[in-house]
């Protein structure tokens, strides 16, 4: 087993060329054994072990650096530096991480989560290195959706300008280019990596500029006629010398090329390399798609039975649409995990993936509104991040009414730090003019997207969770009958009671998916005799039930308003979020003498910290989100004392 002796890049490159097709073969076996157990990025992992080694055996890391554009390619990576031994801990709590993170490894140069940020990234460090007179090879390695995010494309532009020592490699796995491999493929590979073309093309251009006004128009001319033929003309435009197309899946090829590359050129380089997604496991070569992001095993199981918030809405919206013409969906690349493949089905020509480009997919979206359609965009938690300007001035400000479902919100499990949707609640709270709710199950969900679908005409935000719903299956929740959400209305699920002298009234705040635990955690402490807490579903994260609050606050005129404590539960950040607007609420309130005290206010969430990857279940248990930690900590606030 060639694999056996590979602890470090050093060891790779002891080997022979003639060896490395075999260590690939070996490479994915271990990355197809490991990922259909643990879940994970498998299609495209697959596609580039070939490139990933050969880039390890011509630059030395980790004095030259990698930067991955998303860690969905980088399993090779992690293998061949030093972590073939715990890669079985793949996504899992305390194992390592899904992506690339500096933490995690010096091999790892930058962290890897969120697309189209390599070419930047890159672009800093080949500016740094310059600063500080030091020598080494700085490499991007972008997939060919990287081109649908308009930043790259800015760090394509801004290298071509600053001339940099950079190389760009375009991991094209014939999802977004086409181009042909064979014998001309390669032959064109060397001519253009040897720079005999590029010398050529000097030459003409110095004769025609010699030529003056004429010369110049001509040269125009033959460049534009070049585009026609010459995939590479779009990157020669911004500056960068083209090489390419490669062979992805030969070594030999692929390790010639980064060779010459690193001893010929200076200045930008970007490396067409073309690979197979899926490559040696054919299930994922019928179906990349399918087999780009892979559950774990467990997850497939229990998927069986249960439906999904992603498949609610996707059907929701289905069902809508069938009798409202005005409905469209928008995402951003992401029409399989958000569940909107059936809606693409139905109404192709209402559908739109807008590529890598949350930016674009909102103020898209806003255009639809603005000319009289219902978009619904949907859009994890975390990558919306990427689209706050856009939601604040092309939504918000004109009122227009745009929905926007906020997938995979609070904790999303083995990706990680990189993608946990812990921030969506703070940063949509801030801006005016927006309702943000959060369901309670999926029977909720539906009603709220077919009231803000329906019933509403300004911008919404609905935020859920990933993974499986309440239901058994699906027949057990289709068909609908929806019913319309009282707008900006608290849903009191239990009432305490604390009309005894020396008891304290205890309100409990549950937003979203945390509202069932709590519900639970109410039910075991009134079977211990303890009766006197409330708890009400905040369905309504903004603008607030005020007028439930004050009620629940004032204690029906009763003098002991100082023994109420109000317990707020969400998933997500505890800093500037649901807890931070009750507390805000509140003291406004007694500051307009509204209610005569304040009362105790106690936030369960998530800490001022990143959350690293691992199943659902055990971070909630570790962020005192699970049912057993939320019984211990509201059973702790009963008392006076607590």
């Amino acid at each position: 087993m060639l694999l056996e002796k590979i602890a470090s890049p050093q060891d790779l490159k002891n080997l022979p060329i003639s060896a490395l097709p075999a260590l690939a073969s070996e490479i994915r076996e271990l990355i197809i054994e490991t990922v259909l157990t643990t879940g994970g990025h498998l299609a495209s992992n697959l596609g580039c072990v070939e490139l990933t080694i050969a880039l390890h055996y011509v630059f030395s890391l980790p004095k030259d650096k990698i930067i991955w554009d998303v860690g969905h390619q980088a399993y090779t990576h992690k293998i061949l530096t030093g972590r073939k031994n715990v890669f079985h801990t793949l996504r899992q709590y305390k194992g390592i991480s899904g992506f690339v993170s500096p933490l995690e490894s010096e091999y790892d140069a930058f962290v890897a989560g969120h697309s189209s940020t390599a070419i930047s990234a890159a672009l800093g460090m080949c500016v740094a290195r310059d600063l500080n007179n030091e020598n080494y090879k700085v490499i991007a390695v972008i997939g060919d959706g990287s081109l649908t995010g308009g930043m790259t494309f800015e760090a394509l532009n801004n290298a071509g300008h600053l001339n940099k020592d950079i190389i760009v490699i375009l991991n094209d796995n014939e999802m977004f280019i086409s181009y042909r491999i064979g014998a001309i493929a390669k032959i064109l590979t060397r001519i253009l990596t040897v720079g005999l073309l590029k010398k050529f093309e000097k030459r003409v251009e110095a004769f025609f500029h010699r030529l003056h006004f004429a010369g110049r128009v001509i040269l125009r001319i033959a460049k534009r006629f070049k585009l026609l033929f010459f995939p590479g003309m779009l990157f020669e435009e911004m500056g960068f010398a083209y090489v390419g197309p490669v062979d992805g899946h030969d070594i030999k090829l692929l390790i010639e090329t980064f060779k010459k590359v690193k001893e010929i050129f200076r200045g930008p380089v970007l490396i067409h390399v073309l690979t197979k997604k899926g490559k040696g496991y054919e299930p994922a070569e019928k179906n990349p798609i399918k087999y780009h992001g892979l559950l774990s095993a467990e997850e497939r199981e229990s998927l069986r039975e249960k439906i999904t918030y992603s498949e609610v809405l996707g059907n929701v919206l289905v069902d809508l649409a069938k009798s409202n013409p005005r409905i469209c969906a928008v995402t951003a690349a992401m029409s399989e995990g958000t569940g909107l493949k059936i809606f693409a089905q139905h109404f192709p020509e209402r559908f739109f993936d807008v590529g890598i480009a949350e930016q674009h997919a909102i103020t898209f979206a806003a255009g639809l509104a603005a000319s009289g359609y219902k978009p619904v965009c949907v859009i994890y938690s975390t990558f919306l991040q990427r689209a706050i300007d856009q939601i604040i001035h092309d939504v918000c400000l004109q009122k227009l009414p745009v929905v926007i479902a906020v997938d995979r919100a609070g904790i999303v499990g083995e990706d990680g730090a990189t993608h946990q949707g812990m921030f969506d609640i703070t940063y949509l709270r801030m801006i005016p003019n927006i309702t943000l709710m959060a369901p309670k199950d999926e029977f909720e969900f539906a009603n709220m997207l077919y009231t803000a679908i329906e019933k509403m005409s300004s911008p919404v935000a609905i935020r859920y969770p990933r993974g499986t719903t309440l239901s058994l299956n699906k027949d057990k929740f289709f068909p609908l009958q929806y019913k319309e959400i009282e707008l900006y209305k608290w849903e009191i699920m239990k009432e305490g009671d604390a009309s005894t002298s020396d008891s304290i009234k205890i309100i409990i705040l549950a937003t979203g998916n945390m509202v069932h635990r709590c519900l639970k955690v109410v039910e075991r402490l009134s079977s211990e005799g303890l009766d006197n807490l409330t708890l009400v579903n905040a369905r309504f994260l903004k603008p607030l039930d005020i007028s439930l609050l004050m009620r629940l606050l004032s204690n029906n005129g009763d003098s002991k308003v100082g023994k109420v404590k109000i317990i707020t539960v969400e998933e997500g950040t505890l800093i500037g979020s649901f807890y931070s607007s009750i507390c805000e609420s509140v003291n406004t309130l007694f500051v307009e003498k509204k209610i005569t005290s304040l009362p105790e206010i106690y936030g369960i969430g998530i800490p001022d910290e990143f959350i690293p990857h691992g199943k659902i279940e055990i971070i909630r248990a570790a962020y005192g989100l699970s049912e057993d930690a939320l019984y211990r900590k509201i059973k702790k606030n009963c008392t006076i004392d607590g």
